[in-house]
């Protein structure tokens, strides 16, 4: 029925029906927009669940000897990485089991790192978890965590992925909350120690493997001095987590001929972790096992525990000591380092809680 009002403005009727269009107009457009917005998401959608299926899918054949070799995918505001993950054999469901960390170098990957360490024939033998979170080349080319870029917030963002990862394996793979160590080599030492720092409460022991420790560098060309043995290291910014737990202990291994990585960036590493922990150098010793390298250690000590330990390395270049044959950046010569990392990880898991 008509309105009598605008059967007597008949302008007021005209004004009307030209707002009517220009409404129907603009919900067209708006409808049309929408569509194009839903459109755009489901593109970006499917961009990265291709990403994430392409993540999965190119993997290598998996290192030899029995377990099982799984994958997964963690995510976050720094992006997305694969991780690998090694399970004993006799592995049963639900078993808590303690998990090693292991962050690979540059020009690396989870396979390759798995190869050349040995870890897994370890984990085979004494029953844990190895996690392999793996760098994107497209967030490094060679395939190096970015631990120094802690200005641009990448380290960070990287640091919160590993931590992701971590915690999927604990909630897919029942690995011990309680029993967690961390390790790697290179840039891979260098991103475990700033784990350690970001959460100290999270790890029971770390392990770095010819790094620098954090607080040397914090850019691509900062790194590359401290590399060559040309910068100063800061002291630890400690989470406020560590007054309460402190710091987890550290060891050290860095070989004396290291042309890659200055070894003074390992004396660097222990002293900074033992001024931030109040812990003290002791005497240095030697040892060696039948016909491989020697090394020389140092222990530092609060109060009878130990803080920190280095292993200076004789003739040991910037490899993997103790690696398998052949494997690039191993020497098979050397003391072997992941069958040490353990040992070290299981001291402090058989320890009360009272004394760390």
């Amino acid at each position: 029925m008509a309105n009598p009002w605008t059967r007597k403005n008949p302008f007021m009727s005209m004004w009307l029906s030209a707002a009517n269009k220009s409404a129907g107009a603009a919900r067209g457009q708006a409808a049309r927009a929408a569509g194009r917005q839903i459109a755009t998401a489901q593109g970006d959608a499917m961009r990265t669940a291709r990403t994430l299926l392409a993540a999965v899918l190119q993997q290598g054949e998996p290192p030899s000897g029995a377990g099982q070799w799984l994958s997964g995918i963690a995510m976050g505001t720094g992006g997305v990485r694969r991780w690998w993950l090694f399970r004993p054999p006799d592995a049963r469901f639900g078993e808590r089991l303690p998990l090693m960390v292991m962050l690979h170098g540059c020009r690396q990957n989870a396979n390759l790192f798995a190869t050349s360490t040995r870890m897994n024939a370890i984990a085979a033998r004494e029953r844990f978890l190895v996690l392999y979170p793996e760098q994107d080349r497209a967030a490094n080319a060679q395939g190096c965590w970015n631990w120094f870029d802690t200005a641009s917030g990448r380290a960070h963002g990287e640091a919160a992925l590993i931590m992701s990862a971590i915690d999927q394996v604990c909630v897919l793979y029942s690995a011990d909350r309680d029993r967690i160590a961390v390790a790697g080599l290179s840039a891979g030492a260098s991103m475990a120690a700033l784990l350690a720092l970001r959460q100290p409460q999270r790890f029971k022991a770390v392990i770095m493997h010819s790094g620098i420790p954090p607080g040397t560098a914090h850019s691509t060309l900062s790194a590359v001095s401290a590399m060559h043995g040309r910068r100063t290291t800061s002291p630890l910014r400690l989470n406020p987590a560590a007054s309460v737990t402190g710091l987890p202990p550290l060891l050290v291994i860095h070989g004396r001929a290291d042309t890659v990585v200055a070894p003074s960036n390992a004396q660097a590493a222990v002293h900074a972790w033992a001024e931030a922990a109040g812990a003290a150098g002791g005497p240095r010793r030697t040892v060696q096992r039948g016909k491989r390298h020697a090394a020389q250690v140092t222990d530092f000590k609060r109060g009878g525990s130990t803080a920190a330990t280095l292993m200076e390395v004789a003739t040991l270049g910037h490899a993997w000591s103790g690696g398998a044959a052949g494997a690039a950046y191993s020497d098979v010569r050397g003391p072997d380092a992941s069958r040490m990392a353990w040992r070290f990880a299981l001291r402090q898991f058989e320890r009360p809680p009272s004394v760390r």
